[in-house]
């Protein structure tokens, strides 16, 4: 290459690393009215408002119900064959799934009636392996990386925290439990305010916690994918083979972010269901 050609190269790769900005990263991690098509177009979703508030489909509501469609396939095509006593197939793999929550996560933590809040744990940990999973898929959205999404898996965590203890000591008893007996009257108004704080930072721990963990492997991949466009074909080969590392590791990061998920709030219902005073 000539110095008259490698000097325009070099402006070329200056000109575009200058038109490039990194803030566009968020721009592909973020909820939006339109699905992205890699390398084809842009579907525009209706916009919708109802007495001022907007209800428009976002792409984060399509990968919802698309995670919705597919739980029932396969929940589906498991049960087709239950009469046979050796399990195979989609069958095993989910049975494998449902015994571990089970017995590793609703009977230890929560023990005695964790039958009761079983089917609940294992809807949970199921959605949110869905979600995380779909995410993965090239031109698909992680709905998980939506604080949204995880305020809302959140605030019926939370609920279900309350109902458990109110369907086991009834209302008066389940909140009689937040405070100590014994305690001093004029130490009692301390600890109520303490309770009831730690009563809400738990379903906001879960809320940040799942979010935070989902949106941060999408926003590395995409830094590293960005290095490409900010300094040229030097960046290349590392720049893909570290972004091709992080997905992987976001196999791990799926599973384990589901899983925590479900046995926090499984440790959340023990604690209601069996409290500590």
């Amino acid at each position: 290459m000539s110095g008259a050609e490698s000097t325009h190269t070099e402006t070329l790769a200056g000109a575009a690393a200058d038109a490039y900005d990194p803030s566009s990263i968020i721009h592909h991690v973020e909820d939006a009215n339109y699905l992205e098509i890699p390398f084809v177009a842009k579907v525009h979703l209706p916009h919708w408002e109802i007495a001022g508030f907007d209800v428009s489909i976002t792409k984060h509501v399509i990968m919802l119900w698309i995670v919705s469609v597919l739980l029932l396939v396969l929940l589906r095509l498991a049960v087709r064959k239950t009469d046979t006593l050796v399990p195979s197939g989609i069958r095993n793999v989910l049975e494998i799934l449902i015994v571990f929550i089970r017995d590793d996560v609703a009977k230890r933590t929560i023990g005695a009636g964790h039958e009761r809040y079983l089917g609940y744990l294992l809807t949970t940990f199921f959605f949110i392996l869905t979600a995380n999973l779909v995410g993965m898929v090239p031109g698909m959205a992680t709905a998980t990386g939506n604080l949204s999404v995880t305020a809302a898996l959140a605030v019926v965590a939370f609920f279900a925290f309350q109902w458990a203890g109110i369907r086991e000591y009834g209302v008066v008893g389940h909140f009689k439990h937040l405070v100590p007996p014994g305690l001093p009257i004029f130490i009692l108004p301390v600890m109520i305010i303490v309770e009831v704080l730690s009563m809400l930072v738990r379903p906001f721990a879960l809320c940040i916690r799942l979010f935070a963990n989902m949106m941060a492997g999408h926003l590395v991949i995409g830094a590293f994918i960005s290095l490409i466009l900010l300094f040229g074909l030097p960046m290349v080969l590392p720049s893909i083979g570290f972004a091709l590392f992080i997905h992987f590791l976001e196999l791990l990061v799926a599973f384990l972010q589901a899983y925590i998920f479900t046995v926090l709030t499984s440790q959340f219902i023990a604690l209601s269901v069996h409290p500590a005073h």
